[in-house]
């Protein structure tokens, strides 16, 4: 495969939120599918004290090459001063998924 396949993370202390973010991303096809975890207890520091929060992460799957254009959507509409942002490599799997992938994040 010629395409690296990436789950590019964020999280949302808001359920729909959570789901707006997931469906706009598929939707502009710049993940090819989302998954949206139950809440999670996050904590974190935040102007200098210890903050707990409910949040949803929001796992993105797509191909490296549209990562960039995924990211500088999600900061657009993300509504958190500084979002978490980490991706992960995917370093293997299927490869009728991983195509899957690769195709439904091509560009219109």
């Amino acid at each position: 495969m010629d395409h690296e396949i990436v789950i590019a993370q964020t999280t949302s202390d808001d359920e729909e939120q959570a789901k707006a973010l997931a469906r706009g991303a598929v939707e502009s096809k710049l993940a090819a599918g989302v998954h949206i975890d139950a809440p999670i207890t996050a904590f974190y520091w935040w102007q200098g004290k210890v903050e707990a929060a409910q949040e949803w992460r929001i796992s993105y799957m797509t191909s490296s090459d549209r990562l960039p254009a995924l990211e500088a959507w999600l900061h657009e509409r993300h509504p958190y001063d500084v979002p978490q942002w980490v991706t992960l490599p995917v370093t293997g799997g299927s490869e009728a998924y991983l195509s899957w992938v690769v195709d439904e994040t091509r560009p219109q």
